[in-house]
């Protein structure tokens, strides 16, 4: 999906000033809506691709007047209506009016330290041999699905070179959807900035993106 979150190359955004000494939270709500975030996807009722592409389907203008956990909050609220675990009433007061839906797992406290700490690899064994070696050309295609993606618009068409292969990783294009994590190797591919940005770029630089095989032809 070409949604809000994808912004590179777009104008009017301003600078980017970092905030020095920025805690992890800017209010206490955040930590909140961090924990319900982290408990819902225990549960299994969807994955981390699925939260992903929630918020990434958030209306652009509701996403871009949204800050970080706000739209962690909406795509939550939307992803626990779809799946029936809650009516928008139910979440407007606080109160269970219904019988809960069955879920596959409950977050403990006593599960939740380890848990976090053995972290949630992604990485897979592979089902077939790696396309691109190091060195190798590479033209990422033009794609505009309606679904979840992780190739940025602005590479798009543009002529690349693989710096590394990382492997095979979970597809987010498919496991966001239920639909099999059908791994696939894992790249970092390299375009020099003025390939991307034309003759205005940055004299001498270069992008850097993580491209799943699937997003590749050879150049």
């Amino acid at each position: 999906m070409n949604g809000a979150q994808d912004l590179g190359g777009s104008h009017g955004f301003g600078p980017v000033l970092p905030e020095e000494n920025e805690p992890v939270f800017h209010a206490e709500w955040e930590k909140r809506v961090f924990a319900l975030a982290m408990a819902m996807g225990f549960t299994g009722t969807w994955n981390l691709d699925g939260s992903r592409a929630a918020r990434e389907s958030l209306p652009p203008a509701q996403y871009l007047a949204s800050s970080y956990y706000a739209i962690w909050l909406e795509a939550l609220e939307a992803q626990i209506r779809a799946h029936g675990l809650a009516t928008p009433e139910e979440m407007r007061s606080g109160r269970s009016v219904q019988a809960p839906a069955p879920i596959a797992r409950i977050l403990t406290a006593d599960i939740l330290e380890p848990r976090f700490r053995a972290g949630f690899p992604s990485d897979r064994p592979a089902e077939a041999p790696a396309r691109f070696a190091v060195g190798d050309g590479v033209m990422a295609k033009v794609m505009n699905p309606v679904g979840h993606t992780r190739l940025p618009r602005y590479v798009r068409g543009r002529m690349g070179t693989v710096e590394a292969v990382h492997g095979a990783f979970v597809f987010p294009d498919s496991n966001a959807y239920g639909r099999g994590e059908n791994p696939v190797w894992l790249y970092t591919v390299g375009f020099d900035a003025a390939e991307i940005w034309g003759p205005d770029a940055d004299f001498g630089g270069r992008i850097t993106i993580a491209a799943f095989e699937p997003y590749l032809d050879p150049a």
